[in-house]
């Protein structure tokens, strides 16, 4: 694949310009023209956005326009939370399954969710600028470790990678496709793993007991076929590892001691951009649109925060002020919702007849967002006295569908959260108390000197009765 010629790539950024927050791509560019090579792989827009100094929902939307020219390649990596390794990558959130996903490192299966096992990043695309890391398989063992296995979550301590590699890895070697090769080594007494990064294989071994002087001997077999991993018992010592490589692409096996040392490489994270934050964007969603989850996908959140919105008698609006006005002030109404949600890190899901679904990643971003509306619907209302927005909000785990070819949602916390909304009368919002209870919505209502007031209701179609707030 030939690169872009220096005209067109500032074409690319000078529509790129038309589109995003002009800081945001200005911190791009000179990303693309001057940064590393590593850093222009599974870029971490959060931890770009910080160390930049610029707005986090600015950048996440530059970089969506980004790759939407061109730019950039966009990737949905699923990854293990134990360890934070990358168990799956791809360009679509279609190729997610809900099956469990097998950490051999960890020795953990875990079922995805897009909450904090999904994470986006963005690459530069190779006709932009061709990076090593575009031949995955070409990479140095310990650099195909840090930008291929290794999540952008991980925090790598600066400078220290390669120290903290050599004081944890007591081996390692490259196997060609269809050979084989062995290591001699000497056991510590430690718990020790034969790890394999590429075809994410493991082999866990006890070092315990009495010293040997005896060579020990084991073979490690590396295929395309996931095994139940067996802790071996041996004795620390000499022993000849043998390595069978049954792939068509090479094998990285490395001896690892699983200790403190791992735990310090692996254990400290960093903020980084989830599925389940860009499905709340809605600069994604005007973007992209119907084109991220097949129809037959249910992938699941544990965690969303969903408000519904309604005008309150639209019917006798348009009596009162006769078609054209009212359509112009409802218009403007979804404007204004449309704008402060967005600000909000939040999306809108639907329009349906003068209501709303929106979805936001927390609590506190919903509780925020019904404010500024509500405050913001008081100098729209100088038009129409009567004009009344019921707000209703609530937080709960949900499932990521498509319906009626858009992606959607699904589930019990959808239902309880649209119940709410009709419960809100004059321009009180309506809460519940996870809602309330979250510590940044708490803390943005006590700043403001609000103090909702709970009260026991039943809700249409819910069994059980539920504690529902009104925010004053």
């Amino acid at each position: 694949m030939n690169e872009v010629s220096e005209s067109e790539a500032e074409a690319l950024f000078s529509v790129l310009r038309q589109s995003a927050d002009l800081d945001s791509v200005a911190a791009i560019e000179a990303l693309v023209r001057t940064g590393p090579d590593r850093a222009l792989n599974r870029v971490n827009v959060l931890d770009f956005a910080a160390k930049g100094g610029l707005d986090e929902g600015r950048v996440i939307a530059a970089f969506l326009h980004a790759a939407r020219v061109g730019l950039f390649d966009l990737s949905w990596n699923v990854l293990c939370p134990g360890c934070g390794g990358v168990l799956h990558a791809s360009t679509s959130l279609k190729t997610i399954h809900t099956d469990d996903y097998g950490c051999a490192l960890c020795g953990a299966g875990y079922e995805p969710t897009l909450d904090e096992m999904v994470e986006v990043s963005f690459t530069v695309n190779p006709r932009v600028r061709r990076i090593p890391s575009h031949e995955p398989h070409t990479l140095p063992i310990w650099e195909y470790v840090r930008q291929v296995f290794l999540s952008s979550g991980i925090d790598l301590p600066e400078g220290k990678f390669e120290d903290i590699i050599n004081q944890i890895v007591v081996d390692s070697i490259e196997v060609p496709p269809g050979e084989r090769a062995s290591l001699s080594l000497q056991l510590p007494a430690k718990f020790v793993i034969v790890f394999e990064p590429v075809t994410h294989s493991a082999q866990f071994l006890d070092v315990k007991g009495e010293p040997t002087r005896e060579r020990q001997h084991l073979t490690v077999v590396f295929n395309k076929v996931s095994a139940p991993n067996v802790t071996l018992g041996m004795r620390p010592g000499p022993l000849k590892l043998s390595l069978e490589n049954r792939t068509d692409l090479r094998v990285l096996p490395a001896v690892w001691i699983a200790g403190e040392g791992l735990h310090e490489l692996l254990g400290k994270r960093r903020p980084f951009l989830t599925a389940k934050r860009l499905l709340c964007n809605q600069t994604f969603r005007d973007i992209y649109r119907t084109d991220t989850l097949d129809v037959d996908q249910r992938l699941k959140i544990t965690s969303l925060t969903f408000m519904f919105t309604d005008l309150k008698s639209s019917t006798e609006l348009y009596e009162r002020l006769g078609d054209i006005v009212a359509y112009d002030l409802v218009r403007a109404h979804f404007q204004l919702l449309k704008k402060i949600i967005a600000a909000e890190a939040g999306a809108v899901v639907r329009i349906t007849g003068d209501g709303t679904m929106a979805t936001f990643p927390t609590p506190d971003r919903a509780v925020a967002a019904a404010l500024r509306i509500r405050d913001e619907m008081g100098r729209i209302r100088h038009k129409d006295p009567y004009l009344l927005l019921k707000i209703g909000i609530h937080e709960g785990p949900c499932l990521a569908v498509t319906l009626d070819d858009r992606q959607d949602y699904f589930g019990q916390t959808v239902n309880i959260a649209s119940r709410v909304q009709e419960l809100a009368a004059s321009h009180r919002i309506c809460a519940t108390r996870p809602v309330v209870e979250y510590p940044g919505s708490s803390s943005i209502l006590k700043t403001i000197g609000l103090v909702p007031v709970p009260q026991l209701v039943s809700l249409r179609g819910i069994a059980d009765e539920l504690v529902v707030y009104e925010i004053p």
